[in-house]
């Protein structure tokens, strides 16, 4: 299997880089979400890090899920590894944040909230397209109303709305929006005013209890999202025939009922 993910190491060891190099658009497909979530577990018991990032190589940060992957019989595989790397993050002994150029969209905006930060550039753009394929987010259903209020993640939700990353940021979703050439060099520059300073072990600590009120709720929503998606929702033709017509690049033909 060849690989999918990338890591690097900066300052000493203190700040953690992932960069996802699934080729055009990083797809979350299955191999890399396994990936992803290896890389992630080999550095949970890492001493010293005071600073995970998740960055995307080729222009985007991800397009989302593989549509290949959304079948009835993958998707009982392919979603709760997904909400387990989600989960994984959210409960990282370090900060987290992603480091967003180009797209993010449906799974990877997902990947992106499951982060403590998101840094973007200022041609980002973000959004949820699966109410196209007649899918909802479930891990954005469960993390973005938390982070920005019902009624916007509410829009996000049903409307499959692109939005820019200024828009995100006057949200307070976003922490830093610049020019796409200094991206990194903005995160440098975050880490090092911000975190360098501290205790990496103190940090530890003061993430786990900033995430106290986050990680309860959004877990439990994540799980019940997630039964809804597999046990109701998948089960249903317009699930089905969403992902056919967008792999046979035609309209879909709605049948509106269970």
């Amino acid at each position: 299997m060849s690989a999918l993910v990338r890591t690097a190491s900066s300052r000493d060891g203190s700040w953690r880089r992932i960069v996802l190099d699934g080729g055009r658009g990083n797809l979350l497909s299955l191999d890399l979400v396994r990936q992803l979530g290896a890389a992630v577990h080999a550095l949970e018991s890492q001493p010293g890090i005071k600073w995970l990032t998740i960055e995307g190589a080729g222009g985007d940060f991800s397009y989302g899920a593989r549509i290949q992957e959304h079948t009835p019989e993958l998707m009982p595989v392919v979603l709760p590894e997904t909400h387990r790397l989600f989960k994984r993050l959210l409960s990282f002994p370090a900060p987290t944040a992603a480091l967003v150029d180009g797209r993010c969209l449906g799974g990877g905006f997902e990947l992106a909230l499951s982060c403590d930060d998101i840094i973007a550039t200022d041609t980002a753009t973000f959004g949820l397209p699966e109410i196209k394929l007649a899918a909802f987010p479930p891990a954005a259903a469960a993390l973005l109303p938390l982070r920005v209020g019902a009624s916007r993640a509410t829009r996000a939700i049903v409307t499959g709305q692109i939005q820019g990353a200024r828009y995100w940021h006057e949200t307070g979703l976003l922490s830093i929006v610049g020019p796409n050439a200094d991206l990194i060099e903005a995160a440098a520059v975050w880490f090092g005013t911000h975190l360098a300073p501290q205790s990496a072990t103190v940090l530890s600590h003061a993430v786990a209890a900033a995430r106290l009120t986050l990680r309860g709720p959004a877990e439990a929503a994540l799980d019940r999202a997630e039964r809804d998606y597999l046990g109701s929702l998948l089960k249903s033709p317009d699930a089905v025939e969403g992902v056919r017509a967008w792999l046979e690049k035609r309209p879909p033909k709605w049948k509106n009922h269970s």
